[in-house]
């Protein structure tokens, strides 16, 4: 995207005030939105800024903007230097944005372009009488009436370079102009001879539904078609057999506890009973070997005891303390290990 710059200081007028009108305008935009939220109006306020001013946003104007909405000025100044619809220089009364995309350029806008460098002269530049002024954009959207430009608001379509020369002489004198395509065109309608939908039963109502019918017709013989050539490729003995129907487990082939319950057989099967009751097919679990020792746990616990301030905190009733052997930590906890001149027992017995 290229760098967009406020004019010269030479361009900019020493001073704007927002016109009744303007302000108005400005009030009413405001009030859409809540309380601390008036930033939300920043581009209608600079569009209507904008069209006060002439057709271009001096810096006084962006200003004026940012002040009635008490916003920073540098704020609204990002936002009228993104926007290409906000122009930062004096343009044209008649203000001509000339799309020079690839459709356009396929259906002659190279010539339009001549005749506005011919009759107005570079981009950005306005004519002595202060009428017109152009700038090359990107598409505009209006593709298929190709070539066409933009006069401030409006669309022109369907450009050659002897109906512009014409529109632009018009301009120039006040005369009135048509708007839109300037072949005479209805809107984005074929551009010669219509070659398509010319059928009067697309309008009369009269196949309101027939192309949902005929699809249905299709499909059915469709199916009919598949269903006979399956028919056809089984054989007779398999033909005399009754097909299952439903779920796999609904069905007479599926030897469920379901059927046999319906059949007023064992649910379980005297197969599979047999099979549990044989102690030879059990699930067989491996013993541990003999003298196997149980993984090193870590002396350390990890249980906070809560404590007053400065008191010591007891070790844990489960946790050995360091240096203490599984066979004296055992000993602990079921009360039976012997202190120097103490005997203790499982009672808690001492003697």
């Amino acid at each position: 995207m290229a760098v967009r710059k406020l004019a010269p200081e030479n361009m900019q007028p020493e001073s704007f005030v927002l016109s009744q009108e303007t302000e108005a305008f400005a009030d009413k935009e405001i009030a859409k939105y809540p309380p601390g939220r008036q930033a939300s109006a920043v581009i209608a306020l600079l569009t209507k800024a904008q069209e006060q001013a002439g057709g271009w946003l001096p810096r006084k104007a962006i200003e004026a903007v940012a002040a009635k909405l008490d916003m920073p000025i540098i704020r609204v100044m990002e936002v009228a230097t993104f926007y290409t619809m906000f122009n930062l220089e004096p343009v044209g009364k008649y203000f001509i944005q000339f799309c020079g995309t690839t459709p356009c350029v396929l259906r002659g806008a190279g010539d339009i372009k001549k005749v506005l460098e011919h009759r107005i002269g570079d981009q950005n530049h306005v004519t002595a009488d202060g009428n017109f002024s152009w700038l090359e954009v990107e598409c505009l959207g209006a593709c298929s009436n190709a070539p066409m430009v933009q006069i401030n608001d409006d669309y022109y379509e369907d450009l050659t370079t002897e109906n512009f020369e014409k529109l632009l002489d018009d301009l120039a004198a006040g005369r009135p102009v048509k708007v839109g395509s300037q072949i005479g065109r209805n809107s984005s309608e074929p551009f010669e001879a219509v070659n398509t939908l010319k059928d009067p039963a697309l309008y009369d109502g009269s196949i309101v539904g027939a192309w949902r019918k005929r699809f249905e017709e299709q499909a059915k013989a469709a199916e009919t078609g598949e269903a006979a050539a399956a028919v056809a490729s089984v054989p007779q003995e398999a033909k005399a057999a009754k097909p299952p129907s439903g779920r796999a487990t609904e069905s007479d082939a599926a030897d469920t506890p379901a059927k046999r319950a319906k059949e007023g057989e064992k649910l379980i099967h005297p197969a599979d009973q047999k099979d549990a009751a044989d102690p030879s097919k059990a699930t067989k679990v491996e013993p541990k070997e003999k003298g196997a020792q149980p993984a090193p746990q870590s002396g350390k616990s990890y249980v906070a005891t809560p404590t007053k301030e400065g008191q010591a905190v007891p070790a844990s009733p489960t946790t050995p303390e360091a240096g203490t052997s599984p066979s004296q930590a055992e000993a602990r906890r079921d009360g039976s290990e012997s202190k120097p001149g103490v005997t203790v027992d499982k009672d808690n017995k001492s003697s």
